[in-house]
């Protein structure tokens, strides 16, 4: 699989912001208030920038001063270059060159802890943000889309701070140096060939990479879009395998690349026009400015020194400036892509603390929804106004068809979204009063399909309370009934279980999840279809954990199966977003509705299912 290439495009199909407003959002990460340390070593790495450029500007005096010395013109040369001799003043050449490389690289290294810095900050912010946005933003998202944008926001800025910093900026104040010597060293004639000739370079330097850059978003587009298919298809293997669409796949993400193919082509070939382009420009300006040189040498106004001396600051010019389009061209891409970042930092989130909001003091766990309104879509309505008590230390189940709204509370309980209207509460505070991070550490959640960690069994179940010892998480794996079995693998509690949990069967994985939520030891249990993807026995020894687990607690369980909710203090029958039956298993059935229905149908069916098995 290709890695991703930058793109131009924006995940939302916003517009991308300015460049100028990209820079000053970086720019605070440069110049914190909060750590003056930074602010002196960018002041002391812009001193050795100029102090650089300053010998880059000088050093080919000492060229020309040798040139002469051996040309017998040495009567030419200032005062204080008179004494030095040919040889000496070719040392002084060489000792500039070097202290010139040696300012640039003791730059870097001052910089390097200022910029590393910022990636590092940048980098945990979008990582924290990402975590604070909402359940709706992240099922909405493509997962490889979003850490792409992450990662060339980050790879942007480091982008950002070496080339606009330490190329673009040394290459505007080397002209500027070199334009002042040319005036009043030479003639104005030469400034004015210079002048032309650079305008033109980056003229047309900065036409025709727009213009790649067109070509390249599509070039990049399609890479996109390769590599999503990519990674979907790889995050289905198995169905993949199911279906035997090993070529089916292979098909899909080739047609894909056939499109990079030809967007790549047109970039490589665009890339040769620039290069040839460029070239005609700065040849045709070495080419005026040495004609001027050698004219004036002819004529005995310059010295053979001043014309090697001319041809030396043109090329210091030209080095640079052939880099300028790729650097433009990476400069833009990297605000686009920092853009993209910044985009995403400045997304809100659907669910946020209230600012005063206080942590939530669980007294016993009664949890109350009263009225409770809500629909992923506002014109669809999922729940419409259920109102449900479960008493502290109490079990409620919950049943009802596929879409009845089952799944719908658990979210609402864990506050993945806000009620539309009506009231969540737990122990008379509304979950919207109080902080996420108190209302998430008072619930312990065991899904239907416990996702792990590409870690190790001990990781994983350490995972529900940071800190824990070695005692603890073993006590907890022994409540799950998984620490015998995990003592009978080769490497104990040290042994991976693969990417989310896959070298574990289905029932393994519920017991490490199990483990890992009773390690958390909260007060309020959320059981959503935690055994429904297993088999029957595996299911009854599960529940055993579960029904331990439930005790002195408040247990919500969200069921699937009807025999492992038949002791519940409480079921009620969702169905359409509305509770339509309420009361206790032996209640439910006397009242012969929907549960009861319900009941015997699943009973019929493991009947049948135990004579087609006998």
């Amino acid at each position: 699989m290709r890695r991703l290439q930058h793109t131009d495009a924006n995940l939302d199909g916003a517009p991308t912001p300015s460049g100028w407003k990209t820079v000053e959002k970086v720019a605070p990460y440069l110049w914190p208030d909060e750590a003056p340390w930074v602010k002196v070593r960018v002041v002391v790495a812009m001193a050795m920038l100029i102090l650089a450029k300053i010998i880059s500007a000088i050093t080919p005096f000492f060229y020309k001063a040798a040139v002469d010395g051996l040309a017998a013109d040495g009567a030419t040369q200032p005062a204080w270059m008179l004494g030095a001799g040919a040889v000496g003043l070719t040392i002084a050449y060489g000792v500039a060159r070097a202290m010139n490389v040696g300012f640039q690289q003791l730059r870097d290294v001052i910089f390097a802890r200022v910029g590393q810095r910022a990636l590092r900050a940048l980098a945990l912010r979008t990582f924290l943000h990402i975590h604070k946005m909402s359940m709706r933003y992240h099922i909405t998202r493509k997962t490889g889309a979003l850490s792409r944008v992450i990662e060339r926001g980050v790879k942007g800025v480091d982008f950002l701070l070496r080339f606009l910093l330490f190329s673009i900026g040394p290459l505007l104040l080397e002209l500027l140096f070199i334009c002042v010597i040319l005036y009043f060293v030479f003639d104005v004639w030469y400034l004015v060939i210079v002048v032309v000739t650079i305008g033109l370079y980056i003229w047309f330097t900065f036409a025709v990479t727009e213009w790649r850059v067109k070509i390249r978003k599509q070039m990049n587009d399609q890479d996109t879009d390769a590599n999503q298919k990519a990674i979907d298809s790889l995050l289905n293997f198995e169905t993949v395998k199911y279906f035997g669409a090993e070529n089916r796949e292979a098909e899909r993400y080739d047609s894909a690349m056939e499109g990079y193919e030809a967007a790549a082509l047109k970039t490589s070939h665009s890339l040769g026009f620039l290069n040839f382009g460029q070239s005609i420009f700065i040849t045709a300006g070495l080419i005026g400015v040495m004609v001027l040189a050698a004219l004036g040498v002819q004529e005995g106004k310059l010295t053979v020194g001043d014309f090697v001396m001319v041809n030396a600051y043109m090329i210091q010019i030209t080095m640079p400036l052939n880099f300028l389009g790729t650097v433009y061209r990476e400069i833009r891409q990297a605000l686009v892509d920092m853009g993209e970042m910044f985009d995403l930092l400045e997304q809100p989130s659907e669910v946020t603390d209230k600012p005063n909001a206080k942590a939530m003091d669980v007294r016993a766990g009664r949890v109350v929804f009263d009225d409770v309104v809500f629909g992923y879509d506002a014109e669809r309505p999922i729940l419409k106004g259920v109102s449900v008590t479960v008493e502290a230390g109490k079990t409620l189940a919950i049943v009802g068809p596929s879409g009845s709204g089952k799944s719908t509370i658990g979210r609402l309980l864990f506050r993945f979204y806000d009620v539309a209207s009506g009231s969540l509460k737990i122990d008379d505070q509304d979950v919207r009063d109080i902080t996420q991070q108190s209302l998430h550490e008072s619930i312990g959640v065991v899904p239907q399909d416990t996702v792990l960690f590409n870690d190790t069994i001990y990781y994983n179940i350490a995972y529900g309370r940071p800190g824990a010892t070695r005692a603890e998480i073993e006590e907890a794996a022994k409540a799950a009934k998984i620490h015998d079995f995990v003592l009978s693998l080769p490497d104990g509690y040290q042994t991976t279980v693969g990417e989310r949990g896959l070298k574990l069967s289905g029932g393994e994985k519920q017991r490490v999840g199990i483990a890992r939520t009773i390690l958390k030891n909260p007060p309020i249990l959320l059981l959503d279809e935690a055994t429904s993807a297993l088999d029957t026995q595996t299911e009854r020894d599960i529940q055993d954990s579960l029904r331990e687990m439930g005790q002195g607690r408040t247990v919500l369980t969200i069921a699937h199966r009807l025999s492992t909710i038949a002791d519940a203090d409480q079921i009620i029958v969702l169905d359409k977003g509305v509770v339509t039956e309420r009361g206790s298993h032996d209640d439910l059935l006397t009242l012969n509705g929907r549960y009861a229905q319900m009941w015997f149908r699943q009973a019929s069916e493991d009947q049948d299912d135990s004579v087609q098995s006998a």
